[in-house]
């Protein structure tokens, strides 16, 4: 029976997905990813590390699956966009990737937002830069790692990694191309882009750039060795992350905004026409002629997870030796919490905000008479409160009145119901719970023809759809929430900066 691989690399679990052509899931394996931090505001990642993960994860996928690797008819990969992934002139990796949680280019960006160059990068690129484009990271090691910068020989993107782990062959697809040097009005590479942020020595360096659902290479012989894959086996380019999920989720299309809370806030909707503005980043589609409108920021589910891992570690191993998911463990509790009133509020800045690179997360309202519930809540609902941010700014640009709501938390009845109660508009959450994989799976089967085109996908996707509607009365104390939410973040604002000082001092004996 024919199926089809899809590959979804994030920024902790790298995961593969077998799909039977008509979209059932077949098997799924994850494997985490290591995370390096070796000094403040430095995420990283080894490369090789990346790919042997991934590699067992594929080689379990194929053994789950009970198919035989063959019936695997073509793979596409989609990752974590921004952040680079650097390899030398002899295509090896030179140094550790370069993770978009990474936010050591700030002062590199507060420089460029300072000049003329965010104006001209708005006009030219369709995006103002920010601290993990590939744009700033590489103004921040020609300046900092000059040997590393000379060394250069290929940019790539996460996914490409993986697509050239699987196949030889380096190259990008549209939707990565466009993170940092395309023209916006073009589509293409403009050697301006590359003048502008002061990197033009790295033009020969780009990589060579393919439909999303075009086939650019084979599985090697020594990956089919490695994997289990059917030497052979195409793959295509595929496609940035934020794109697939929506692809996957079926929210990929103008009049509607996805919205994929996972690591990011991601906030997206399609358009014919760029339209730029600060707020959002407009970059290529899968499709020339269309565009992409991104608004994002580092602060959504990973603010939920690092509240899992640091204050709920023991119910976590409790609910492993169960045989039980830790959100359903919690799940009484967090109900119990939106029951109540409660004063507390969050802000999900652990990793970055829409407010600047020195925006820190915390925690206001509490008192000693809230519990961990209260908390959970807090930081649930300050994930949605980010999310409407860029979804307001959005509908400044962009006529829509629905979302389609993507990644963990859209499993989570009652936040779902949140988040159409914060957003006050219809949100519609499907049961795709690989999204980003499936929406690469879609390229890989458009790519050897299995569908039409990326967007014919052979779902009943109304069927498996759930809408939820805001409740007039939750959304007015939502717009109470939300105003406060974001008067104390503007208040902030001039104080963050004074508490991120904090971290060079030393402390004394």
């Amino acid at each position: 029976m024919p199926s089809l691989l899809g590959i979804d690399s994030g920024l902790t679990v790298t995961k593969a997905v077998i799909f039977d052509v008509d979209g059932t899931p077949l098997a799924v394996a994850r494997r985490r990813v290591t995370q390096f931090m070796p000094h403040a505001r430095h995420v990283e990642r080894d490369m090789d590390e990346l790919w042997t993960q991934t590699a067992d994860a594929i080689a379990e996928a194929i053994k789950l699956s009970n198919r035989s690797a063959s019936d695997i008819q073509a793979i596409a990969a989609t990752a974590h966009g921004d952040g680079i992934y650097l390899l030398d002139r002899a295509k090896k990796p030179l140094g550790r990737a370069i993770l978009s949680l990474d936010s050591r280019a700030g002062s590199v960006v507060e420089q460029w937002l300072k000049s003329p160059v965010a104006d001209e990068s708005l006009r030219l690129t369709g995006q103002v830069p920010h601290v993990s484009a590939p744009s700033a990271l590489l103004a921040w090691i020609k300046a900092n790692e000059p040997a590393r910068f000379a060394a250069i020989g290929h940019i790539l993107s996460c996914k490409d990694w993986l697509r050239f782990c699987l196949t030889g062959v380096t190259g990008t697809d549209r939707t990565e191309a466009s993170t940092s040097f395309t023209d916006v009005s073009t589509q293409a590479y403009s050697a301006d882009a590359l003048k502008l942020f002061g990197v033009a020595e790295v033009v020969g360096a780009l990589p060579l750039v393919s439909r999303s659902d075009e086939v650019v290479g084979h599985v090697t012989e020594a990956v089919a060795r490695r994997t289990g894959l059917a030497e052979g086996t195409p793959v295509v380019a595929g496609l940035h992350d934020v794109t697939a999920s929506a692809l996957g989720a079926g929210g990929y299309g103008e009049g509607v905004v996805a919205v994929i809370a996972g690591t990011y806030s991601i906030n997206e909707t399609l358009s014919s026409t760029p339209r730029v503005d600060r707020r959002w980043f407009c970059r290529n589609a899968i499709a020339p002629g269309q565009w992409n409108n991104m608004s994002i920021s580092p602060a959504s589910s990973a603010n939920y997870e690092w509240f899992l891992d640091k204050l709920c570690a023991s119910e976590i191993k409790n609910a492993e030796a169960a045989g039980q998911s830790i959100h359903a463990l919690l799940a009484p509790e967090i109900k119990a919490a939106f029951n109540r009133p409660s004063s507390a509020l969050f802000h999900p800045y652990l990793f970055g905000s829409p407010y600047g690179v020195q925006a820190s997360a915390s925690f206001f309202g509490l008192g000693g008479w809230h519990d961990r519930g209260d908390m959970l809540r807090a930081v649930l609902e300050g994930i949605a409160f980010n999310h409407k941010i860029h979804v307001d700014a959005l509908s400044d640009g962009f006529s829509f009145n629905q979302a389609r709501l993507a990644g963990g938390v859209s499993r989570n009845p009652i936040v779902v119901q949140m988040f159409a109660d914060i957003l006050g508009m219809p949100v519609t959450t499907t049961e795709t719970d690989e999204a980003a994989a499936w929406g690469a799976a879609l390229c890989a089967g458009a790519g050897i023809g299995v569908y039409a085109s990326p967007q014919s996908n052979p779902r009943d996707v109304a069927g498996i759809a759930t809408t939820y509607h805001p409740d007039p009365h939750r959304s007015a104390e939502y717009r109470v929430r939300y105003d406060l939410f974001k008067d104390i973040a503007e208040a902030m604002t001039p104080l963050w900066p004074r508490i991120g000082n904090l971290a060079s001092q030393t402390s004394q004996d």
